[in-house]
């Protein structure tokens, strides 16, 4: 699932009206009005044309005769789509998207866990190893140690040596960064290297049903701090208030 942008102006003006039909500014069913949006931005017919090509391949504008290029409806979106996920989180960094993405990771990433601990070869084990020791050494920047959280996790998917399953590494990825992010930035809940250990043993065994049990573990305590912090927010509120 993951996907770059194309560069340049054709990238900005992708990114920028992505976000913009994210973010409820371009609502479903308004026709984009090219000759403005080409003034808007300064580009030409063409770069503007393939800008509405990459985010029509993303479901997110379709074209009709007479009608021109209009918003489609929520439900054609790409919501998987790297960029269509990255935009609406930018925009809606929800405790609601939050849930679904974790209720996607406890269907899908146990199941890969017990996969990986079947398939992994000593480069997958190597590979996770080094992100747990760089996550250890970064506990103190929090914003690192998620990176090396996220590289463990990709790691994982790679160890499933099945492209399909790698394919979903952009909806992990977003769980993992959201529900630190949600939890107020605080990086990795507390004491977060003891599972993660467990993971990467288990794995290392070949013990799927231990990889897939510790995985689900991982993936509930880190949502569990995201939903804590919401608690003590809304209770935070209402003392103020």
């Amino acid at each position: 699932m993951t996907a770059e942008l194309p560069r340049g102006l054709h990238g900005q003006v992708v990114n920028e009206l992505g976000a913009r039909i994210m973010s409820g500014r371009l609502l479903p069913g308004a026709t984009l009005d090219r000759a403005a949006l080409e003034a808007e931005f300064g580009v030409s017919r063409t770069v503007l044309r393939e800008s509405l090509k990459v985010l029509t391949a993303k479901g997110l504008v379709a074209a009709r005769q007479k009608r021109g290029t209009y918003v489609t409806d929520p439900a054609r979106w790409n919501t998987l789509d790297a960029d269509v996920l990255r935009w609406r989180l930018s925009q809606q960094p929800t405790h609601a998207l939050l849930d679904q993405l974790t209720e996607i990771r406890l269907i899908i990433e146990p199941g890969l866990a017990a996969l990986a601990a079947r398939r992994r070869d000593d480069i997958d084990l190597a590979t996770m190893e080094a992100a747990l020791t760089a996550m250890e050494q970064n506990l103190d920047e929090p914003s690192l140690a998620v990176e090396h959280d996220v590289v463990l996790h990709r790691a994982v998917l790679r160890a499933t040596h099945n492209d399909l399953a790698t394919s979903l590494d952009t909806v992990i990825d977003q769980g993992i960064r959201q529900s630190y992010r949600l939890a107020d930035d605080n990086g990795p809940e507390e004491g977060p290297l003891p599972p993660r250990r467990r993971l990467l043993d288990a794995i290392r065994d070949r013990d799927p049903a231990l990889a897939e049990r510790v995985m689900q573990e991982l993936i509930r305590t880190g949502h569990g701090v995201a939903v804590a912090h919401r608690h003590s927010a809304h209770a935070d509120a209402a003392r103020s208030g």
